[in-house]
């Protein structure tokens, strides 16, 4: 069974793996976009690509996450309430008190992000400052130390970056062959050549789709625990509970979100028309609160 104490270390060999596999899932699209397109520089540029993303990803995507959501950090002295909130959190999580940056939006919404605790940020909105009780905000910065704890955010802001380049590389070969090849690409290569190009056209429709529906389902997965951690942590499961359904409750969207950066929040940030479970970057609210509100704490 997976606990605040076991996940923070399979997550950290998942983020490992997943850019390991990335590496050779680059080369191998690479090796097949090249054979496609007659020409290896494709492949070299993959490669060289593929390495920088995958190293970067690691040691800036908090960065490119916050400057994406356009967050800023707070003032320690104009912000003394929010400082204490997490600084006691941490203390009773045993974390390092990470950074804390706020989204000027007033939606109810927040995320963490950092590659490891010692680099942790937590990030909310003014709305979610402004609109929560004490309580319901203290179970909110909880579930995100959690995230913190649980190294979830190292996984998924690679992720984000990870799942990002594959898109542009698929973009980019799509490109090529609808637009690129006019004018007669009369280039030989017989069969072998047109299976390639059949191959990579079909690599470039599935393999963001598949990327996205990876992102998707580990987001799911870890709000469940960052959820149950939280309500340990603050030893009061109703607090949580209160502010996922204020959050649920608020219909206005989180204008700095993206769907880059969607999976990231403690809930969906945009609202609007519903969509399938397949494609939902959280699991419903009403199943979380009714997981936290079923626990005997």
């Amino acid at each position: 069974m997976l606990t605040l104490y076991n996940q923070a270390d399979k997550n950290t060999r998942l983020t490992w793996l997943y850019v390991t596999g990335f590496l050779i899932f680059v080369i191998c699209v690479g090796y097949i976009f090249a054979g496609a397109m007659g020409n290896n520089t494709i492949l070299y540029v993959a490669v060289v690509f593929s390495v920088v993303m995958s190293f970067g990803s690691y040691w800036w995507s908090d960065k490119i996450v916050l400057a994406m959501s356009s967050a800023k950090e707070i003032d320690h002295d104009k912000n003394k309430e929010i400082y204490h909130l997490v600084e006691n959190l941490c203390i009773t999580a045993g974390l390092p008190v990470p950074k804390i940056y706020v989204i000027e939006d007033s939606a109810i919404n927040a995320f963490a992000t950092g590659r490891d605790p010692a680099h942790g940020v937590i990030c909310l909105t003014t709305g979610i400052i402004n609109r929560l009780e004490k309580t319901e905000l203290e179970g909110v910065i909880a579930h995100e130390l959690s995230h913190i704890g649980n190294r979830d955010i190292l996984l998924s802001t690679v992720i984000v970056i990870l799942v990002g380049f594959v898109t542009l590389l698929a973009d980019f070969f799509r490109h090529w062959a609808f637009f690129g090849r006019r004018g007669g690409d009369n280039e030989g290569g017989g069969q072998l050549r047109l299976i390639m190009i059949i191959l990579a056209v079909v690599l470039s429709i599935l393999a963001p789709i598949a990327g996205v529906l990876m992102q998707l389902a580990i987001s799911r997965k870890r709000e469940f625990l960052a959820d149950a951690d939280a309500a340990l942590l603050t030893r009061y499961p109703e607090g949580l509970a209160s502010a996922l359904e204020k959050i649920s409750g608020d219909t206005e969207p989180l204008e700095a979100a993206n769907r880059a950066t969607a999976h990231l929040f403690i809930a969906n940030p945009f609202k609007g028309a519903k969509v399938s479970k397949l494609f939902m970057t959280h699991p419903p609210i009403e199943e979380r609160v009714r997981a936290l509100r079923g626990m005997n704490i």
